[in-house]
């Protein structure tokens, strides 16, 4: 069967990973082999995605429907102008912006926006909405160490209280989470997206994501859905949004899109989660500033992306604020 087609069709496809996939944890392999594939039987997704055909779950994030010629004109022109045109080109580098000044209407560019590409600890975001998940239907305490736990992964990157988390909330769980039709936010439809499918760990492999043999994976487009459903309130429930936005608001790392906008924008409200490694580097992040907002997301292989996300996050803010002049 087609892998792309399985997802949508059956249940939960998911690889049995030959093959590694460059710059991740533990020194594994960059080149990569036939994937095998596997039929993994899910009665739960089997039975949402039944659910989907009867009564399709509404997209609470359609982002593609908002493509915007001006702004994508904008985008276009400034990453030429940072003289990053060839390795948008090569896709070596991936952008979206997303103007949220009307949060009905947003205003959406994108280049590569469907490319996946590895992306580190950007993926964490997922574990926290996986872990909420949980929460919310009763199945993990939201005490106080697993608040720890979850502040840890997201504002210092902790790669030991992610592993700790992941197996609280449980891979399997995470995947179902993002593979499911309410978010959709691994979709081979659109080339995939967040994928977490690996401890933060040299061990504790479980399953590479179906479509690009990734263990920590992630497109521009579905991390800036992310952000658009945690501003609208659309992760687990408004409450449970509000409480990932908390956790999001604070970061210990000042690099990339906050050590930018740090210096221009000090009085912004920055929401945000990065990855590094090795050429690999990525950065998102959620922007209030002047009763305007939006979300930024980067991703890049080569080994200046850090550079490069510090003069792309400028402008992009660049972009979004001389609109409102």
């Amino acid at each position: 069967m087609n892998p792309r087609a399985c997802i949508l069709a059956a249940g939960c496809l998911l690889a049995a990973g030959a093959a590694a996939d460059p710059g991740a944890p533990g020194g594994e392999a960059a080149a990569a082999v036939q994937t095998r594939w596997e039929i993994v039987e899910d009665p739960w997704l089997r039975d949402i995605v039944a659910l989907d055909r009867i009564a399709p779950f509404e997209d609470m994030a359609p982002l593609w429907d908002f493509a915007d010629p001006g702004l994508q004109r904008d985008v276009d022109r400034a990453l030429e102008h940072l003289r990053l045109g060839d390795e948008a080109k090569g896709k070596r580098l991936a952008v979206a912006l997303i103007d949220l000044s009307d949060l009905d209407e947003p205003r959406v560019a994108a280049v590569n926006g469907d490319v996946m590409m590895y992306a580190a600890s950007l993926p964490k975001i997922a574990v926290l909405l996986g872990a909420f998940e949980k929460i919310a239907q009763g199945k993990m305490p939201l005490d106080p160490e697993t608040q720890l736990l979850m502040r840890r992964m997201i504002r210092e990157s902790s790669n030991e209280a992610s592993t700790e988390l992941m197996t609280r909330v449980g891979k399997e769980y995470i995947a179902r989470v993002l593979l499911s039709p309410r978010y959709r936010l691994y979709d081979p439809r659109h080339n995939g997206g967040l994928w977490v499918g690996k401890d933060y760990a040299q061990s504790g492999l479980w399953r590479r994501d179906p479509l690009h043999n990734l263990s920590h994976g992630a497109t521009a487009m579905q991390v800036a859905r992310f952000y658009y459903l945690l501003e609208t309130g659309n992760l687990v429930t408004p409450e449970h949004s509000l409480m990932m936005k908390e956790i999001l608001s604070h970061t210990s790392l000042g690099h990339k899109f906050v050590g930018a906008l740090r210096k221009i924008r000090p009085e912004a409200h920055l929401f945000r989660k990065s990855g590094s490694w090795g050429t690999f580097h990525s950065d998102s992040v959620l922007v209030e500033r002047n009763g305007r907002s939006y979300i930024a997301v980067a991703l890049s292989d080569d080994r200046d992306g850090t550079r490069w996300l510090e003069r792309i996050i400028v402008a992009l803010d660049g972009i979004i604020f001389r609109k409102a002049l």
